[in-house]
């Protein structure tokens, strides 16, 4: 019998030390997750800018003098 729980608490340690490895591992997954996002974030709101900055340099359709081979 001390043999039998021994055993079934060597396979509950390496378990748990399996779990714990997947613990880490996710971890690290959403460290660079959300690392990426805030990347993606600052890039986005950069590109916002550069569209609203864009805007004001073009001017609207009726606004535009035709190409001068018109």
């Amino acid at each position: 019998m001390a043999i039998a729980s021994e055993q079934r608490f060597i396979e509950i340690e390496m378990a748990l030390s399996n779990l714990e490895r997947t613990v880490e591992d996710l971890n690290e997954v959403i460290i660079k997750q959300g690392k990426d996002i805030t990347f993606l974030q600052k890039q986005n709101h950069y590109l916002i800018e550069a569209l609203r900055n864009a805007q004001n340099v073009v001017k609207p359709l009726d606004e535009e003098t035709p190409p001068p081979h018109y």
